[in-house]
């Protein structure tokens, strides 16, 4: 019974100095040392120092001066109500989509509402066909990137709030869009983060 029991915890103290220890530190140092960027969350920084969010995940930005990315399912729980959630967008703690199917009266209803919501603001997008990520959410809802369409369409608004020839942006956009990986893997993209800290540094500099 001892040699079982003996055998049994010099495998568990094996396993927990393997896996537990030497396997994490040893991929964190890998990381650090290679790819340090990357594992420490492939975050912006200002020559200042400071953090301006993240190549890989989307933020929420208001106003009709950025660009804007496409919608998000992010929830999070309710201060008053801890036993309900509310809508969080592009909340990094909890990651997720909506869950909800084509056939989802939920889901019809929020794009129909979306889609009103654009139309009144933007009467020229009236019965236009729209890129599906102006009005879908990612699977992950942190989604960083829009489609060329979808940034292209925005482009006029942008100009407008900047008092920016559209020219100039559209030129933007088309400097920040990304082929995909290697040539085969998904689809054109843009960050949207990045787009927003090139149209900022343009308007300083103007």
């Amino acid at each position: 019974m001892l040699s079982i029991l003996n055998s049994a915890l010099r495998v568990s103290i094996i396993t927990w100095l393997l896996c537990g220890l030497m396997y994490p530190f040893l991929v964190n140092g890998l990381g650090q040392a290679l790819f340090p960027a990357q594992a420490n969350g492939s975050l912006i920084i200002t020559p200042a120092g400071k953090p301006l969010g993240s190549h890989l995940i989307g933020q929420q930005w208001n106003g009709a001066q950025w660009f804007h990315g496409r919608p998000s399912a992010t929830l999070m729980t309710d201060p008053s109500d801890a036993t309900k959630t509310i809508a969080a967008p592009y909340s990094a703690n909890n990651s997720s989509g909506s869950n909800l199917g084509p056939a989802s009266k939920t889901l019809s209803d929020r794009i129909t509402a979306d889609r009103q919501a654009l139309e009144s603001a933007h009467p020229e997008l009236r019965n236009r066909l729209l890129p599906a990520d102006m009005l879908t959410t990612s699977a992950s809802g942190l989604d960083p990137d829009i489609s060329p369409d979808n940034a292209f369409l925005q482009a006029p608004w942008v100009a407008k709030s900047r008092g920016i020839p559209v020219s100039q942006i559209e030129d933007l956009i088309q400097s920040h869009i990304q082929p995909p990986i290697m040539d085969i893997f998904g689809e054109q993209r843009i960050n949207v983060l990045e787009l927003n800290i090139a149209l900022e540094k343009r308007a300083k500099e103007k």
